[in-house]
């Protein structure tokens, strides 16, 4: 900051329009008033006032009244400035010769020139003008000095004079200088603080949440588009609570009685509180702008649902670790029981113990499963993503599914393109979602020739693929529709609840959707992925 003031101080000044303008008023009141107080003395010939003295104060008057009107091109005032300081002092100095009762006063207007010259001029030029006044002051001195009659006549006045035209000249200078720098700071900081401004409304804006602002009267001074859209509000409302500095009573009564509840130190975060408004649950939070709330307050807004939705992802990814942790462990003794059963069965006779052991391995290949799908569900974002071609894959997958299934492909039909139509996707993940939707599907179809199906098509946009997966069977409860989703949603006595949760995951894991239709008539699951790009 030091460097940028100083090349910007060491750089010509042009003098401003307006420092002109004064300076040049300032020579015609001067002017004006010298030759106003000469005109009565002149004219009753009281002073001795010579005829050319007289017409030269008539004429810098003149000179003072043209100068003034006349508007100097911003290239020319440094040189037009120089030039006209250089007449002030020379004037002066022949005025301080002829009016010599009056040099006190005249001595006087030479340091308010070299003054004002110094203040509007730039670099070193107070140098100058000091420079030219004391030479001017010398020779004038010097020239009295040689035609006076009085001994006791010396140097003394005019070196104090001209001591006193530099130490005003030095010091006009230092003082604009350090007007300037203290003006250029103040420029840059202002030109900060806007971009700053500018930087705070474009995040303010691009916030999720909605942000009213509120000095200590409850008067409005800043929000954001969420903070309409989530109060319900148009936006000229708000914006005409913030130009008439109306208090925020007036427009959200509930929001400035929740205010008033909250406690009096809310500069650490806080949780968010529910309110209801407009048929809506929002989570309202407050902040101190300052040391406490009397000094203005932040309102944070956000949807209540979406603070319960990342609430329940917190806790289903606590819960997937829990899970995966106890499925490991569990896996061990679950091994240990399986083959302990493998052992009883090998030596069982008996029709009961060989039913018995026939239940423990049902079981325990029902647990295996379990954890085989808490383990994969951990792993969702380890994708291993490779370029294929979906209508080879799903020509693979349908043979592969009919022949583990045992199922009749009469009663499963693969409808498929001959045209090839290249994905990105995990090639274990899509085998996963789709060999369990095919399998819940046909569970619950009616298993009747074309019973189960599943095709292969393009979105009208041409830059998607689905997979469909239609059943013929009695279709979804309405109440159980809201939660198919759900881990640990089953209707079946022996599911697990996770098949379809896994599926959805793994899905959205690749950048894919899965979707569903339910109707009395069956069911349709549908898996959209993006075409891969040519």
């Amino acid at each position: 900051m030091t460097g940028a003031i100083q090349t910007i101080l060491s750089t010509e000044k042009v003098p401003d329009a307006q420092h002109l303008r004064l300076y040049n008023l300032y020579r015609i009141a001067a002017s004006g008033t010298l030759f106003g107080s000469q005109i009565w003395p002149y004219l009753h010939r009281e002073n001795g006032l010579s005829d050319a003295v007289f017409w030269c104060l008539l004429g810098f008057f003149v000179y003072a009244v043209i100068i003034g009107l006349r508007y100097q091109q911003p290239a020319m005032r440094s040189v037009v400035l120089k030039l006209q300081t250089v007449l002030d002092i020379g004037f002066i100095v022949v005025m301080m010769h002829f009016l010599r009762e009056n040099q006190n006063t005249i001595s006087l207007l030479l340091m308010i020139n070299i003054v004002f010259a110094s203040l509007i001029g730039n670099g070193r030029d107070w140098m100058f003008y000091a420079s030219i006044a004391t030479i001017g002051i010398l020779l004038e001195n010097t020239y009295q000095l040689l035609n006076h009659t009085s001994q006791d006549f010396d140097y003394t006045n005019a070196v104090v004079l001209s001591l006193s035209c530099f130490a005003s000249a030095w010091l006009s200078h230092t003082l604009s200088a350090r007007m300037q720098s203290s003006e250029t700071l103040a420029t840059q900081r202002g030109h900060d603080i806007e971009h700053l401004a500018k930087i705070n409304a474009l995040i303010t804006q691009e916030m999720p949440n909605g942000v009213l602002v509120i000095d200590q009267y409850q008067q409005l001074k800043h929000f954001n588009l969420h903070a309409c859209q989530l109060l319900g509000l148009d936006e000229s409302q708000l914006q005409q609570a913030l130009d008439s500095q109306a208090q925020i009573d007036d427009y959200l009564p509930s929001l400035v009685q929740l205010l008033s509840e909250a406690p009096e130190d809310v500069l650490a975060p806080q949780d968010a509180r529910k309110l209801s408004l407009n048929n809506r649950d929002l989570g309202i939070r407050f902040r101190a702008i300052a040391d406490d709330m009397q000094k203005g307050v932040a309102i944070f807004i956000e949807d209540w649902s979406q603070i319960q939705t990342q609430a329940h992802q917190v806790k289903l990814a606590a819960l997937g670790r829990l899970t995966a942790n106890i499925a490991h462990e569990i896996r061990n003794p679950l091994s240990a029981i399986s083959h302990a059963n493998q052992l009883l069965q090998e030596d069982a006779t008996e029709a009961g113990t060989l039913r018995m052991c026939q239940i423990i391995s049902d079981n325990v290949h029902r647990l295996d499963q379990i954890i085989k799908d808490v383990l994969e569900l951990n792993r969702r974002d380890r994708t291993n993503q490779e370029r294929f071609d979906v209508q080879h894959f799903v020509q693979e997958f349908y043979q592969q599914f009919c022949a583990v299934e045992r199922i009749d492909p009469a009663h499963f039909t693969l409808f498929a393109p001959s045209s090839h139509c290249e994905v990105v996707f995990d090639r274990r993940h899509i085998n996963q979602i789709l060999w369990n939707l095919c399998k819940n599907g046909w569970r619950h179809s009616k298993q009747q020739p074309n019973s189960l199906q599943l095709r292969v098509a393009s979105d009208k946009s041409g830059q998607f693929v689905q997979l469909f997966v239609q059943d013929d069977g009695s279709g979804i409860d309405a109440k159980i529709q809201p939660h198919l989703f759900e881990p640990f949603m089953t209707t079946e006595k022996t599911g697990t609840g996770l098949g379809l949760f896994i599926a959805r995951e793994l899905a959205e894991a690749n950048g894919a959707r899965l979707n569903f239709i339910s109707a009395a008539n069956g069911t349709e699951f549908s898996l959209t992925i993006k075409k891969a790009i040519a």
